[in-house]
This record gives C-alpha cells, sequence and structure tokens, in this order.
C-alpha cells in the first residue's frame, strides 16, 4: 500500500480527547480515539504557558515555595537553588515532550518506542496509580478551603466540623461535603473534553496571579515592607557546608516535585503546533513563572505572619487556605479562599486527572475511553481515603517516595530509546500494530531490556526511601534516571537481538515514520538498529 493510500483510507475521530486519525492496519487491542495521533495539533506556547500557571497555582505549590524559605539558608541560597533546579526541569521538560509532539499521542502510547506495544503498560499503570493517590490528596487539602468558608457564614456547622463529634471514615460531614463538592467540580471540568480543560486553564493562570497579587498587596500594606523577610526559617540559620548541602537539597526538591507533572508532560505537548510553541511555553511557564510564584509566596506568607500571626505551635503559617481564612476582611477571605480552591482544581486536572485517564485507557483501550479512565481515577481517590493517607506522614511518605522512586527510571529508560537508540525517529504506525514483524513488537509485545532496566533502576532509590536519611532520599529521582538511563541503553546495545526479539524480525509495518525535524520518510524496512538492537550484537 502507498502512503497515499493509507492516507486517504484513513478515518478521523472526534472525540474529548481530541480529533484524531485511526488507519484500518491499527490493531483495536491498541487503539481507540483517544490513543490515536491527532488530526491537528493547535495549542500555542501561551496555552502550554497557563499549563505549568495551573500546574503551580495550588495549595501545595503553595506550601511547597514557601518551604523552600524556610530551609535555614539564606534567601539568595534559596533563589540560586530554585533558578537552577526550574532551569533543569525545564530542559527535562523539553526532552520529554518532544516524542509525544512529534507524533501527536500521548505519554503512554510514547512508551510503546522502548517497552513495545504490550509493555507500554508498566509506566502507564505506574504513573496512573501515583495521579490517583494525589489527585485524592489534592482534593482533601482544596476541599478544606470550602470546610473554612462554611463555618465562617454558618458557625452552628461546627459541631460537623473537625472539632465536632460527627465523622465517617476519619472525616467530618463537613469536611465531606466540601470533598464532595470539590470532586464534583472537576469531574464537571473534565467530561468536557480537553478544549474545555484548554480553556479553563487559559483562563485560570492568569486569574489566579491577580488575586495572589492583590492578597500579597493587601498583607504587605498591613504589615509594612519593614516586616517582610525573604527568611523564614527559624533558630539558627545555616552556614559552612551545611548551607551548601542544604542548598543541593533545594534545587532536588525542585526537581522532584515537578517529576509527576514532568513525566507525563507528553500527554499535553501531543498538541504543541510546533516543537518551538512547546518550548517556548515551557520557558515562560517554568523559569519566569516559577520564580515570580516563589518570590510573591515568600512576601505573602512573610507578612502574613505579622499581620494574622503565628500558629498555635509558634509556626510561620504556609498554607494560603490558612491565611486568608483568618483574615479580619470577610470578602477578601472568601475571594481567596474560592480562588485556591480553583487553582487547586486547574492542577489536579491536569496533573492527576489527564494523565491516568490516558493511562488507564492505554490498558484496555476497547474498554476502557479516555472519560472512563479519568472517572476510574476520580473513584479511586474517594477510596483510598487520602485525608487519612495524608494525615499519616509515615504512610504518605512510604507510598508516595516507593511510587515516586520509581518516575526516575521510567524517565531514564524513554529518554535513552528516544535520543540515543531510537535517534529521535517514531514509526507511528508501528505503535498501533501487533504485528510481531513491527518494530516495537519487540518479544511478544515486551521489550525485555526495558522491563529489567526499570525493575534494577528502581531498587536503588526505593532503598534509600526505605534506609536511607530525608537528604539521601531527595536525591531518589536522579538515581533512578540516571539508572534506568544506563542500564537500558548498556543493554539495548549489548542484549543479543534474539534477546530483545525473539524469533520476531523487527520490520516496520508502516509506510510513514516520522523524524525528529517532524519530517516523514517512506522506509522500505526499519532494521533492527532502528527498532534498537544491533544486528551483531
Amino acid at each position: 500500500m502507498t502512503a497515499s493510500a493509507n492516507s486517504a483510507a484513513a478515518t478521523a475521530h472526534h472525540s474529548a480527547a481530541g480529533e484524531s486519525v485511526i488507519k484500518p492496519g491499527y490493531d483495536p487491542s491498541l487503539t481507540n480515539e483517544d490513543l490515536a495521533p491527532l488530526k491537528e495539533q493547535k495549542w500555542t506556547w501561551y496555552n502550554i504557558f497557563a499549563f505549568w500557571m495551573s500546574d503551580v497555582h495550588s495549595v501545595g505549590g503553595y506550601v511547597f515555595a514557601g518551604s523552600l524559605f524556610a530551609l535555614g539558608i539564606a534567601a539568595w541560597q534559596v533563589l540560586v537553588a530554585l533558578i537552577v533546579g526550574i532551569v533543569a526541569v525545564n530542559l527535562l521538560c523539553n526532552l520529554v515532550a518532544k516524542p509525544s509532539q512529534q507524533a501527536g499521542v500521548p505519554y503512554p502510547v510514547t512508551t510503546r518506542i522502548c517497552f513495545g506495544v504490550k509493555g507500554a503498560n508498566i509506566p502507564a499503570i505506574i504513573r496512573g496509580l501515583i495521579a490517583v493517590v494525589w489527585y485524592g490528596i489534592q482534593t482533601y487539602l482544596a476541599s478544606v478551603a470550602f470546610g473554612l468558608l462554611a463555618l465562617k457564614f454558618w458557625p452552628s456547622l461546627a459541631q460537623y466540623g473537625e472539632d465536632g463529634s460527627h465523622f465517617f471514615l476519619g472525616l467530618s460531614w463537613v469536611g465531606w461535603g466540601g470533598f464532595v463538592l470539590m470532586w464534583v467540580l472537576q469531574a464537571l471540568v473534565f467530561w468536557n473534553g480537553m478544549d474545555t480543560i484548554r480553556k479553563f486553564i487559559d483562563f485560570c493562570g492568569p486569574a489566579v496571579y491577580v488575586v495572589m497579587i492583590l492578597l500579597a498587596g493587601y498583607l504587605i500594606y498591613k504589615a509594612g515592607w519593614d516586616n517582610v523577610s525573604f527568611d523564614l526559617s527559624a533558630g539558627t540559620p545555616t552556614v559552612g557546608w551545611g548551607s551548601v548541602t542544604a542548598m543541593i537539597s533545594a534545587f532536588a526538591l525542585v526537581v522532584s516535585y515537578f517529576s509527576g507533572p514532568m513525566l507525563n508532560f507528553g500527554d499535553f505537548s501531543r498538541y504543541g503546533r510546533t516543537f518551538g510553541e512547546v518550548r517556548k511555553g515551557n520557558f515562560w511557564g517554568l523559569p519566569v513563572n516559577f520564580l515570580f510564584f516563589s518570590i510573591l509566596v515568600v512576601c505573602t506568607v512573610s507578612a502574613g505572619a505579622t499581620v494574622i500571626g503565628r500558629d498555635a505551635d509558634g509556626n510561620i503559617i504556609t498554607d494560603p487556605v490558612h491565611i486568608v481564612d483568618q483574615i479580619d476582611n470577610t470578602t477578601a477571605a472568601v475571594l481567596g479562599v474560592l480562588t485556591f480552591a480553583i487553582a487547586t482544581i486547574g492542577i489536579n486536572i491536569v496533573a492527576n486527572f489527564v494523565s491516568p485517564a490516558f493511562d488507564f485507557s492505554n490498558v484496555a483501550p476497547t474498554k476502557i475511553s479516555w472519560r472512563m479512565g479519568g472517572m476510574i481515577a476520580a473513584v479511586g481517590s474517594v477510596v483510598i481515603t487520602p485525608w487519612n493517607l495524608f494525615n499519616n506522614p509515615s504512610a504518605i511518605h512510604y507510598t508516595m517516595d516507593t511510587l515516586g522512586a520509581v518516575i526516575g527510571p521510567l524517565f531514564g529508560i524513554l529518554i535513552a530509546d528516544y535520543y540515543l537508540v531510537k535517534k529521535q525517529k517514531i514509526v507511528v504506525d508501528d505503535l498501533f500494530s501487533i504485528k510481531p514483524e513491527g518494530a516495537y513488537f519487540y518479544r511478544n509485545g515486551w521489550n525485555p531490556v526495558a522491563v529489567i532496566s526499570v525493575i534494577l533502576a528502581s531498587l536503588l532509590p526505593i532503598s534509600f526511601v526505605i534506609w536511607g536519611t530525608s537528604f539521601q532520599a531527595s536525591f531518589t529521582w536522579f538515581m533512578g534516571a540516571a539508572a534506568g538511563l544506563v542500564l537500558y541503553y548498556l543493554g539495548m546495545r549489548l542484549a543479543p537481538a534474539s534477546f530483545v526479539h525473539g524469533k520476531a524480525t523487527a520490520t516496520s509495518t508502516s509506510d510513514i515514520a516520522v523524524s525528529a525535524d517532524g519530517t516523514t520518510t517512506t522506509p522500505v524496512e526499519a532494521t533492527l538498529d532502528n527498532a534498537g538492537a544491533s544486528s551483531d550484537s
């Protein structure tokens, strides 16, 4: 079949995730209208910029940014670590964005190039489970805002609040009301599809900034600029070698904080009009946006300590919901609480709703659509009772750090395969082919090198999560990413072709391959070198 004939036979399908193109040769067990390549990529740099604004402007992001300035080192040291860390995140996001933007497919489909058309379910399920846990926790944190708002207007509800005696599964009735409300609002935005999500984050990103700037200005005005400090730490400042290690830890924390959205950024970069648009959006959304956001946060938290005081233990309040809840001005408090609730809806949808929707759909494309995958994640977020998980530091530490330790190897393997092994070439049609001669069929649909690499590369960071110090645990992403990259690359170069592919011959079933520069070629056959293993290895 010629390329033109194949293109003519392809059919366009409109879905909640966008309009895609499905060719007759695509296997149903690997394909649905949500996972197939996009017919048209329309997102501009501003849409990517707004995505990162929504990802950063949350209760969790606020507390995280404030905690960086409470590490006990000078403010300039924090800023240096923050800048270096967010620039590193920017570069890493550009790396992971390219294959998805190039092929027009989401993250789990992109991982088929290294894990195989069936093996890709390993990274999909791992990332999906992490997203479910964070989705529940973020929903719970934002729901607290509605509970505080309800008690502010109806004090009689206190008996049903956290200080009352009416609880179900560890959460008060007021807490349940706020959680269900947040859950429904997020589901409504998600259910209307990616176009609605794009419009939502395009508006909410800048809108949240407006309210944050007004809040910071109000608190600074009430406190006086002399009472604003960039040092939020308590006790004796760390100096000498201790301050250097604290800076390194701050750098690692910044990268680790973005490791989840960074891994599945392909779910959004696939919509980018060009890779240049994606890179421009990443620059404005990460280094520029996060630096400005962090400075705004530390000013707000510092001024807030003077205006509203500290908590019962004498610590500075870094949770923005509790800051605005204690402001005397009722209008300002209501506006602030609602703003941070909306901001959290934004991050939850882009980071923890869209991702598992694609991931779970990838597991069973004929049975699970993008919408259903998202709702599976939403239901799972209730089942895990995230408030109990969040209130148990040990449980959340071992659960999230162990799952997070696997993110690094997944990232390293994808980067090694796309840039070092496949040389930035993707045979798009073979991503949806179950034929043994397909470039990504490997060994019965599984690439044994990738499976072995992710297992071995995960052991090192997981061991530090269990037995290491908190300082060592902050580097688990780097350990896993480096180990995954090295193990996979060496495995693909040194393993015999018979081990990687079994008895199958890796020939391309596609008429069209997409190169790194976006040009298309018509290969007669994808050799074993292009499939990731040398014929003489």
